[in-house]
């Protein structure tokens, strides 16, 4: 590969470490912290003059502080000479906030990303937006990665013939027919309409579901309001079992403890974003897609196709 630095910001070092691995390249020093005002400080520890620049930060909580980081991680590269700056963010958080949908809001899918191309984002590479549109809110270009690959090799290893991929919301169809396609299974649509930020309601499961197993996927899951009611209305239709399969383990507010009291068999999630202990079910499986980011990562630098992978 052409001349090459990764760095990572503070929120998921462990996946900036699995990337590097697979590149056969170090991970580059830098420093964080904060002044006495409460101030971010970062500082690039290794030159990057007229380097491939590379720096992994996902947006897991505190979403605020590693979105500014980042900005000034990247802010600091292209000032010392970047040849270019790659963002690397697996979980873009703010795809969630991607239209105008009530009075006076703003669609912070698109501040974010005019934040990056003023910062000096060369190129952004993410995975599973929550929302395909968000792709065109960005003025650099884009490699929108998916976690199917690692999900289908899982999910491969099993004995599927009466299995059923399900989608919580029509919205996702595609998505999920993507992966039911490369399971060589149907798909079933639940019709679901949010309530409020952790309540949904699903009226009904489009597709016959009785007598099989249901692999549930979704995106991400974030306070599992939309999974308690799909698994809920899938034991009424007569599921013999439920797995629930994500790319984002967000688990935030009542997840935990609601994703416990479920009668579900496996839940899996790519390690887009930490999973702290507490987070740790004894059902969880984490999927490691550093694999996917590595090659992404290598295609760019060597200026090959990124798309091939899939």
């Amino acid at each position: 590969m052409r001349q090459i630095k990764v760095f990572s910001g503070s929120s998921h070092p462990a996946l900036a470490e699995e990337i590097c691995r697979y590149l056969g390249v170090p991970l580059s020093p830098s420093v964080h912290r904060r002044f006495s005002n409460d101030n971010l400080y970062i500082q690039l520890r290794e030159s990057v003059r007229e380097h491939d620049v590379y720096i992994v930060q996902t947006f897991s909580p505190p979403v605020q502080d590693h979105v500014f980081e980042l900005l000034m991680m990247v802010d600091a590269a292209r000032d010392a000479s970047a040849s270019r700056v790659t963002a690397v963010v697996p979980y873009y958080s703010y795809a969630r906030s991607d239209k105008k949908d009530e009075p006076r809001i703003s669609i912070a899918g698109r501040l974010v990303a005019d934040l990056f191309k003023t910062a000096g984002v060369s190129r952004l590479l993410t995975m599973d937006l929550h929302s395909a549109q968000v792709h065109g809110f960005f003025s650099v270009p884009v490699d929108h990665l998916t976690a199917q690959p690692v999900l289908a090799s899982h999910f491969g290893e099993r004995e599927l013939a009466n299995t059923i991929v399900v989608t919580p919301d029509i919205g996702n169809a595609k998505r999920a027919s993507q992966l039911a396609r490369k399971l060589g299974v149907p798909l079933a649509a639940g019709n679901k309409r949010r309530v409020s930020d952790d309540r949904v309601e699903i009226d009904d499961i489009v597709g016959n579901v009785a007598g099989k197993h249901a692999i549930v996927f979704d995106d991400e899951i974030a306070n599992a309001g939309t999974i308690c009611e799909t698994t809920n209305l899938l034991r009424k239709r007569g599921v013999t079992g439920i797995t629930v399969a994500c790319t984002h383990g967000v688990f935030s507010g009542q997840a935990i403890k609601r994703l416990s009291t479920l009668d579900i068999d496996e839940i899996i999630a790519a390690n887009t974003v930490p999973i702290g202990p507490e987070k740790q079910l004894v059902n969880l499986t984490t999927l490691s897609v550093a694999p996917i980011f590595g090659e992404a990562i290598r295609r760019i630098n060597l200026g090959e196709s990124v798309s091939a992978i899939f």
